[in-house]
């Protein structure tokens, strides 16, 4: 992983348009976001807590991420509008013989879904995936958000493997899970 890039991360900056002329400001999430991404993931629903792997509605678990940042570990992005906190993807690195690989993960804030701020932050981590040297991106998406798994295969993610009874819910039902896979080509550009 290149080294000067995760010295520059904190300065990256990027504006994106969204269909409806809204713009959002794409950038690392930074220490001082604590308040706002808890404010963001608090209007989490009942079924995004139950579709994700950890419960974004409790101020711990949001607290650990801000307090133990490590962008060479996770890289998250956040979409911000207004000042306000939007959206979040993250780029999860590997290491070992999985290095050249990277996961996915993403939350929208409910009234930025179908806007195409996801197309846009996804497109966005998969350009940082490169320019850090991945190989492939992989997503795990419960079988039945079949919107998100289109989304990501409109983005080129392909279908790898198919996982019944993979994921379990906190109510103790046990979900199929879709494995998708991006390959991305090898990227040398060091430099944001």
């Amino acid at each position: 992983m290149s080294s000067l890039l995760l010295l520059n991360l904190p300065k990256y900056r990027k504006v994106v348009r969204l269909a409806d002329g809204t713009r959002a400001l794409l950038r690392p999430l930074l220490p001082e976001d604590r308040t706002k991404l808890l404010g963001m993931f608090a209007g989490a629903t009942e079924e995004d807590v139950m579709y994700l792997k950890d419960d974004v509605r409790d101020r711990d678990v949001v607290a650990s991420w801000i307090d133990n940042l490590d962008y060479s570990r996770v890289l998250p992005i956040v979409a911000c509008v207004d000042e306000r906190l939007v959206g979040q993807a993250t780029l999860h690195f590997h290491f070992g013989p999985t290095r050249h690989i990277g996961r996915v993960r993403i939350f929208l804030a409910t009234e930025y879904r179908r806007r195409g701020l996801g197309t846009k932050m996804l497109e966005e981590i998969t350009e940082l995936g490169k320019r850090f040297g991945l190989q492939q991106l992989l997503a795990e998406i419960v079988v039945e958000q079949t919107q998100v798994v289109k989304a990501f295969q409109k983005l080129g993610f392909t279908l790898e493997a198919h996982y019944r009874d993979y994921f379990m819910t906190p109510d103790g039902m046990t979900h199929d899970m879709a494995i998708l896979r991006l390959p991305l080509p090898v990227s040398r550009r060091d430099e944001f």
